[in-house]
């Protein structure tokens, strides 16, 4: 197995890569890497002054990066159109687009356009933006598509009948189901699109980050701070996955990579994914409904 590390990342000038959720975690130190090797880095943030306190890191650890911040609300499909606006007046094409950004099993809300959130954000902003930025994309000479999933995806359930949780939902489930939802996209993506656009999905397995924190419950919190502490893995080591995705030449379309050791930490390895997302009359039935609530026809 090959002990890949960021440290073998190939050369980036010349390139530019949006990453959303680029604020913290694993935006960030994909963010810190891209920029390392010679990338213009987009850093799509929610959050003003954490984008901005982010964005001094990288120019701080990196001088002379060519990194800029670019406002960006994945809950919000107006911020969405606004964003990718915004970045089609700065740039003539766009090499990489990392669809990093996410909530992780937070109690029931909507986004401003009435989608429950962890499906609104983590699968259907993404959805919009990807759409969004498709002409910058075929710009490039090379364009990818890295959408970052989960291990939770082998708990998901597309539930096309309560899709939006109306009926019941739990936060754990329906962080699930986002999940699964990011690996049908990026097969569907694939499937349609593959002859010009590499589409390729990322885990970070176990790592440290803000998405362990505002879980509501303080036994799960302190349960969760014991399990960063013994088990998981520093952001910047989970950021490898979707760095490799990113960059490197041996990877193939619907590709799905991960940390080598049980799926938890280490270095980027080939990850397979549950039967559920596989399914392809599943993926090409979520892309129609994802066209159809989004407004955005690829």
């Amino acid at each position: 197995m090959s002990r890949w590390t960021s440290a073998d990342l190939p050369d980036q000038s010349g390139k530019v890569v949006l990453v959303t959720g680029a604020n913290s975690g694993l935006g960030l130190q994909a963010s810190l890497e891209l920029a390392r090797k010679g990338a213009r880095v987009l850093m799509a943030c929610r959050n003003p002054a954490k984008a901005e306190a982010a964005l001094q890191r990288v120019r701080r650890e990196v001088p002379g990066a060519a990194a800029e911040l670019v406002s960006l609300d994945l809950s919000s499909l107006a911020s969405i159109e606004s964003a990718a606006e915004d970045v089609a007046a700065r740039v003539r094409a766009l090499d990489v687009l990392v669809n990093n950004a996410g909530v992780m099993a937070i109690p029931r809300g909507l986004t401003a356009d009435g989608f429950e959130m962890q499906l609104g954000t983590n699968h259907l902003g993404h959805f919009a933006l990807t759409g969004r930025l498709l002409p910058l994309l075929r710009a490039a000479e090379q364009p990818r598509v890295v959408t970052v999933a989960s291990t939770a995806h082998k708990a998901g359930t597309m539930r096309f009948d309560d899709l939006m949780g109306e009926q019941s939902y739990g936060r754990w489930s329906a962080y699930g189901q986002s999940k699964l939802a990011n690996l049908l996209f990026t097969s569907e993506l694939d499937r349609r699109h593959g002859e010009w656009l590499l589409a390729s999905a990322a885990h970070p397995g176990y790592a440290n980050t803000h998405l362990q924190s505002g879980q509501g419950s303080r036994m799960l919190e302190g349960l969760m701070k014991v399990g960063n502490s013994l088990i998981a893995q520093s952001d910047a080591h989970g950021a490898w996955p979707e760095l490799y995705a990113a960059t490197m030449p041996d990877v193939k379309g619907n590709d799905y990579w991960g940390p080598h050791l049980f799926e938890l930490r280490g270095h980027p390895k080939l990850c397979d994914r549950t039967d559920k997302a596989k399914n392809t009359a599943d993926a090409a039935r979520l892309w129609e409904l994802s066209t159809e609530l989004t407004k955005v026809s690829y």
